[in-house]
């Protein structure tokens, strides 16, 4: 039994208008088949894509509280002009530059326009063939520990694990990496951006469940009533979802 990292879930008040920012960013596609907006690589609408992992921008009531999201989104850049140019094209498409501390680094910060951070990252060989999404980055207090879980939560490889870092990638090759990225901040509400993941083909939503919780992930009530997907949090808190297997 394993799990599969699918999609980014981000909250938003405006789904529609913040699907469409990320669609415009990433070259993708926004669909809207039903409450929520899916954005995906260009062409007909294919979920799970067997590659990329798309955004799901899923509407809610509250706005964005201050605090700094735990999960963020790199951008992947193929040259400092490259870089230079999504930064400008961002913003003309309401992306805010923003400051979370991080001092003079060779990558630009920003949110979009409900305010979820972001970074477009300088060029950087290991991203070539990621596609537009880089990495996945999760705050957390212990990558080693956060290590351990999600590798035995996902069928993603574990290619490297240190006291600050973690990275884990699928095994099928390209798509992004997942990194947790060793911080000092703790969780303190819900996070509008996590991960969905999705068993496999004949594999059952419920024993996956079961496995998780023995790993150490707990249930978590945000209020989503009676739904077909269960809300976890893994060891440090962080929400994520198992879907559904389609039918």
């Amino acid at each position: 039994m394993a799990l599969r990292p699918v999609q980014v879930n981000i909250k938003a008040l405006d789904a529609a208008a913040v699907g469409q920012f990320w669609a415009e960013a990433l070259g993708w596609n926004a669909h809207s088949p039903g409450v929520t907006t899916y954005v995906g690589p260009v062409g007909g609408l294919v979920w799970p894509d067997p590659v990329a992992l798309g955004i799901d921008v899923v509407p809610v009531p509250d706005p964005r509280t201050a605090t700094k999201n735990r999960t963020h989104l790199d951008l992947a850049t193929t040259s400092a002009a490259h870089q230079a140019e999504l930064v400008a094209r961002l913003e003309a498409l309401g992306a805010t530059r923003v400051d979370v501390g991080q001092g003079e680094v060779p990558w630009t910060v920003l949110a979009d326009p409900e305010g979820n951070e972001f970074c477009v990252l300088e060029p950087r060989e290991v991203h070539r063939d990621t596609g537009p999404i880089a990495v996945v980055v999760v705050d957390c207090v212990d990558p080693r520990a956060m290590a351990r879980f999600w590798d035995e939560a996902t069928d993603w490889d574990l290619s490297e694990v240190t006291d600050d870092h973690a990275v884990l990638r699928s095994p099928h090759g390209g798509g992004p990496y997942l990194e947790f990225l060793r911080t000092g901040d703790v969780r303190t509400v819900p996070d509008r951006v996590h991960l969905d993941l999705l068993p496999y083909p004949g594999d059952d939503q419920a024993a996956e469940v079961a496995r998780l919780l023995a790993l150490g992930a707990t249930e978590v009530d945000l209020g989503q009533g009676e739904v077909s997907w269960r809300v976890l949090a893994d060891p440090e808190g962080h929400e994520f979802c198992v879907l559904a297997v389609p039918s």
